[in-house]
């Protein structure tokens, strides 16, 4: 924290203070979160401020994983698969490099201002060799999120035959029993929604949002569509629906959620779901959202 009569940083993104390359970490105007994201598009960084010191708390893993880097050929099992590749050293090598040199994201503390955002390489929101989850089982790979985010073992997503994916634990033991989660998941879309071809896209994703929004939100609930549209990913057909919802439920520290649930034909009898969802506790994380997105690769 700032001493008494120092002005405080405002709140927003700064390069981490743990040193992680190319990572920023978000400064609420008091203290450090627990959360960090990949430097690029959609993430404003700030100039440096005097700020408090690293918390020095990083999440590991809940268990060990294993990571694959961008590019690599999908591994030869039907569930997700991590890996470690050479391309990842790589990759930290050059972003230690160009931290050096001053072209690292802005930071809260004693690192130089950024003046803009990096240029997305190849239409991909994140920098190239970013860790990518593959889940070979759904037929998509996305990227892996960075510190704080834990290999997807919690409970079974209705949604899905599968889950795949990515977690973090934003609030323990609410009302309707287990943990509220922020969560980037995939899997094969479950076969009783009838999906019938990229024609139905449309019609069975919205079937898929009214299932989560029943199984996985409190009650009662508003909610507001933001986005409803046909896409291309990967050249697969595609449709996304994103939107935000609002309670007021005792015993919830969340408010609200910002969620997206994007569904692909990957060309096979099932297509491929994706769902994103921030809880209003952690807002500036939702750029995540479209970052995520916009980076889908079709195996």
């Amino acid at each position: 924290m700032t001493g008494p009569g120092e002005p405080t940083a405002p709140a927003g993104w700064y390069p981490d203070p743990d040193g992680a390359p190319g990572m920023v970490r978000w400064w609420n105007g008091l203290g450090w979160s627990d959360v960090t994201t990949p430097a690029g598009p959609g993430v404003a960084v700030q100039s440096p401020h005097s700020v408090a010191p690293a918390t020095g708390t990083t999440v590991a893993p809940a268990r060990p994983v294993t990571w694959a880097p961008a590019g690599a050929p999908p591994p030869g099992r039907s569930k997700a698969a991590w890996w470690v590749g050479v391309g990842v050293l790589a990759v930290v090598l050059v972003v230690v490099l160009a931290t050096l040199v001053g072209r690292g994201g802005g930071g809260d503390q004693g690192a130089a201002p950024a003046t803009a955002d990096p240029a997305p390489p190849s239409g991909n929101a994140f920098p190239p060799g970013t860790v990518r989850i593959v889940d070979q089982a759904a037929g998509i790979a996305y990227p892996y999120l960075g510190d704080g985010w834990f290999e997807y073992d919690m409970f079974p997503v209705s949604e899905t035959t599968e889950t795949a994916g990515q977690y973090f634990v934003t609030q323990e033991q609410v009302p309707s029993g287990g943990n509220f989660i922020a969560q980037c998941t995939s899997g094969p879309l479950a076969p009783e929604f009838g999906y019938a071809g990229p024609g139905s896209l449309a019609a069975t994703l919205q079937q898929v949002a009214d299932s989560a929004r029943v199984n996985y939100y409190p009650a009662p609930n508003q909610q507001q569509i933001r986005r409803d549209e046909a896409l291309t990913v990967d050249g697969a057909p595609a449709h996304l629906v994103e939107f935000q919802l609002s309670w007021d439920v005792e015993g919830y520290e969340a408010t609200g959620e910002r969620a997206a649930l994007l569904l692909v034909d990957v060309g096979r009898a099932q297509p491929a779901l994706l769902f994103l969802s921030i809880p209003n506790t952690h807002a500036e994380l939702y750029g995540v959202i479209d970052q995520v997105i916009a980076s889908v690769d079709v195996l």
